[in-house]
């Protein structure tokens, strides 16, 4: 915004050159008590809170908008503000108002841009999600090669992986950043990518993602002359990290959080999801965006912010590397086999604050004495974590994190010396000082809260030099600390002796107010104290956050190690409970599940009364028939067994015991699943395009060691054409994926392929037929279905009886024709719209028993009368 050539006070001009500096985001512009907005974010503000918009002043001639947000309930708006998109700039006096007054009447307080919030740069609990990480990526390429780094900037996490231009969107499907930074000059693809992904852009110069000198912000960021000690890191990564360095000293005007050391994630080690697979297996999020109902909310079972963060994470990235695998299920296991120490965890960890955004909060010196109290309340419980495990520890991952419990015995102590037990929220109010920790400081206090005592006594020691057994020793604003006494007992205070210790100071209608040497300064001594107090408890907190700064790293540490036995023992909980096993994971490519249950929806039936009926499923590649042909009708439960198999496979591979009676499962190197249907109207996709689209990405990328799951591929074209592609699609990946795959679909001619491909098995989902209805038995058994049942399922949904029975002769003539080759048969044999009009009504057709029933009186009915009625309806 530029300035204008009119008159404009000194306040506004600092506004505007400080609005200059920050175009893309709104500027809080502190001034006393409120954050104040003006002109055209004022506007946008004012509608996007829905607060009033008033106006301050004119600008040029025009009225200048203008609207404001209280200082101590600004978060709830700047939450509002971030949650619809915008950035911003908040900009705090650097002064008190009084220091400007010494510079002249019309000076301006001093005032800068303490802070930039974006949504990726977040650490106050109250925008943040307790037990959501909120991500902040970078994406940069460098000839040809990519990689993307991520760091949740509250708890000080740092990653990079490579990423190349295919596994971008699959990258940002699983960490879901807030913010992707990436260079001024990548291509639109590369925006539109992060953009479909649901992820906000925040373009940087080339210059940030420069590998060259973000080694150099990266080893003074971390105190380190080379970046050996991180392993091998590729310039691209550096160029990312770097980026992310570089974002957060520009948000955070120079003060770095802190920041574990970066770990660069080995693609090899992960399976890999695509972004459609995760959508479709509801891992963290059902299809309709709403956390109940998926995945994570059954598994889900962690007491802190830290555990459910990390559960979140080993869900959203199941690993192949064995060795960790039977670590994470060894601690499951013993936790699951210890039920004391088990319960005695969950009740220490149940009343853990979140010590690493904690930790975040004070490294950003963003910190509150409640900060102090929740690291020292975790510390705490980490020591009597220590001591009630340690002895009985036996898993690998258990006693590794134990080990990271203990130690910081000074750091306690000094906590519960100097910290009161129920602190304030903000360092303003003060108080928060324990008695005891700081002489001078008791001393000030004293003086400062005791002011009631001290003047009770100045009061009554006037009382017995007066004899005015009315006076009060009083404060207003004004006045300050005054001596008031009715105004016919006046002239005893106004004249000798009295009048040489009661100085007149103000006269009201029917009282006579005075101060006295005494009381002055007296009250100079309670304002002086508050004051002193008030700093002098400052400086106590900036020391108290200076040792937990050089404590972080160990600090931090423990924070990992709380949150690792906090997953580790709610996963044994919900094994026990639920009666999970253990899954028997090798580097093999078996996959043998026995009675296994889809977790989500043996919940959903459960809740309703009813069992969930489990089933086996066995993909084993070694002499075994690893890809299965699955048939049965539509709400048989075809698509719940292809999701459960997957599910079971990502449960197993991120540490989790399975919801089965047994499981055997060689690691899964891809998931994919193409289950449901869709379409992308945004770019043009039709349902039929977008599952060509997804089924495309599936049939070029699974490798030997995936597991692909399929749902009625090629039913969006015509008969043939989509039994051409279900037919190819099947060859495709038994000869040249050579994978583990089910295949649900209603193309029955499907099943002749079980007996020329060798590794093909039918499968087939049982049904009872029963007076004209179908019962679904959701039993899975070897074989096919003879057919679809479609017709009995619209009726179950609903359809009109003329249409059902309508639909059953049109197929009933179909497949007289189809066994004596007559194509043409149905039009000449059944004319289109022979269905009689039928009135719109859901009511049934009437029986002879309601003709019956419509001539019985039931109130002249004897007993033998009923009886015979029901001898008559009977027969």
């Amino acid at each position: 915004m530029a300035v204008g050539s009119g008159t404009i006070t000194p306040m506004m001009a600092q506004y505007m050159e400080l609005r200059e500096e920050h175009p893309d985001a709104l500027l809080f512009f502190r001034m006393g008590d409120f954050y104040e907005l003006f002109f055209d974010d004022a506007v946008q503000a004012a509608a996007a809170l829905d607060i009033a918009l008033t106006k301050r002043g004119k600008h040029l001639g025009e009225d200048i908008p203008m609207c404001g947000v209280p200082v101590h309930s600004a978060e709830g708006y700047l939450l509002s503000l971030i949650r619809k998109g915008f950035r911003v700039a908040v900009c705090e006096q650097l002064e008190d108002p009084s220091e400007a007054k010494k510079r002249g009447s019309k000076s301006v307080v001093k005032r800068g841009v303490t802070r930039l919030i974006t949504p990726g740069t977040l650490s106050e609990d109250s925008l943040l999600q307790a037990r959501s990480d909120n991500y902040l990526a970078a994406f940069c390429t460098i000839r040809g090669s990519a990689a993307l780094a991520w760091t949740d900037m509250s708890t000080g996490s740092f990653q990079v992986v490579s990423c190349p231009m295919t596994m971008l969107s699959p990258h940002l499907s699983r960490l879901a950043p807030k913010e992707v930074l990436i260079s001024q000059s990548s291509t639109p693809e590369i925006e539109q990518i992060i953009e479909e992904a649901g992820c906000g852009v925040t373009h940087l110069a080339p210059t940030a993602f420069d590998s060259q000198s973000a080694e150099g912000k990266i080893c003074s960021t971390f105190g380190v002359t080379a970046l050996d000690a991180f392993g091998p890191l590729e310039r691209e990564d550096i160029g990312a990290l770097g980026a992310i360095v570089e974002y957060l000293s520009i948000t955070q005007k120079g003060k770095l959080p802190f920041l574990q050391r970066p770990h660069k994630e080995r693609a090899t080690s992960l399976v890999q999801i695509d972004s459609a697979t995760r959508k479709n297996l509801e891992l963290i999020e059902t299809l309709d965006g709403q956390r109940k109902g998926s995945l994570l909310s059954i598994i889900d079972r962690t007491v802190t912010g830290g555990g459910a963060r990390l559960l979140a994470n080993r869900l959203k990235t199941p690993l192949r590397d064995l060795e960790t695998l039977n670590n994470r299920l060894d601690a499951v296991t013993w936790f699951g086999e210890k039920d004391k120490l088990r319960s005695q965890t969950r009740e220490i960890l149940a009343h853990v604050p979140d010590l690493a955004r904690a930790l975040g909060r004070v490294s950003l010196d963003r910190a509150g004495p409640r900060d102090l109290a929740a690291i020292r309340t975790a510390l705490d419980a980490a020591e009597k974590m220590y001591g009630t495990l340690k002895s009985d520890a036996e898993a690998d991952d258990i006693t590794a994190a134990l080990n990271q419990c203990t130690g910081h015995t000074k750091i306690i102590d000094m906590l519960h010396r100097a910290v009161r037990d129920d602190p304030p929220m903000l360092t303003r109010d003060g108080g928060f000082v324990a008695t005891g920790y700081d002489v001078k400081l008791d001393e000030l206090v004293a003086l400062r809260d005791d002011t009631k005592s001290v003047i009770a006594k100045l009061q009554r020691a006037y009382i017995e030099l007066t004899d005015i057994q009315s006076l009060k020793v009083k404060h207003n604003n004004v006045l300050g600390y005054f001596v008031e006494t009715k105004a016919n007992h006046a002239d005893r205070l106004l004249n000798k002796p009295l009048s040489e210790t009661f100085i007149h100071r103000q006269t009201t209608a029917n009282t006579f107010r005075f101060t006295t040497v005494e009381l002055s300064e007296l009250e100079t001594k309670i304002i002086k104290a508050s004051s002193e107090a008030l700093i002098l408890e400052k400086f106590i907190f900036e020391a108290l956050c200076s040792q937990i700064k050089r404590k972080a790293p160990e600090i931090h540490a423990t924070a990992n190690a709380l949150a690792e036995l906090d997953a580790n023992s709610a996963l044994a909980d919900l094994a026990v409970t639920e009666t999970w096993v253990r899954p028997e994971l090798s580097i093999g490519a078996e996959f043998e599940i026995t009675a296994g249950r889809h977790p989500v929806v043996e919940a959903a039936v459960r809740a309703q009364g009813a069992p969930y009926i489990p089933n086996n499923c066995d993909l084993s590649q070694e002499g075994g028939k690893s890809l299965w042909l699955l048939t049965g009708p539509n709400m048989a439960g075809k698509s719940t067994f292809l999701r459960q198999n997957a599910i079971l496979a990502i449960l197993a591979q991120m540490g989790s015991y399975v919801p089965a009676k047994s499981a055997r499962i060689g690691l899964v190197s891809q998931i994919f699943s193409r289950v449901g249907a869709s379409d992308d109207l945004a770019r043009g996709r039709s349902t039929f395009m977008v599952e060509m689209v997804e089924t495309a990405a599936i049939l070029n990328q699974a490798d030997d060691r995936a597991l692909v799951i399929l749902d009625e591929i090629g039913r969006g074209t015509s008969t043939f054409d989509g039994l051409s592609i279900a037919w190819a699609t099947v060859e495709h990946l038994h000869t040249i994926n050579n994978c583990r795959a089910l295949f649900a679909t209603h193309y029955h001619e499907l099943t002749a392929l079980s007996e020329k491909l060798e590794r093909v098995q039918n499968a087939t989902v049982q049904v009872k037929e029963w007076e004209g209805e179908i019962v679904f038995l959701h039993e899975v058994t070897k074989g096919s279905a003879d057919r679809s049942y479609g017709i009995q399922v619209a009726r179950l949904a609903g359809l009109p009886r003329a249409v059902t029975d309508r639909a059953q002769e049109v197929l009933s003539t179909l497949e007289e024709d189809a066994r004596h080759g007559r194509p043409n048969g149905l039009v000449d044999e059944l004319p289109l719209f022979s269905i009689e009009p039928q009135p719109l009504t859901t009511a049934p057709a009437k029986s002879p028993a309601d003709d019956i029933l419509d001539e019985i009186n039931p109130d002249e009915l004897t007993p033998k009368d009923a009886l015979d009625l029901v001898y008559r309806l009977k027969g």
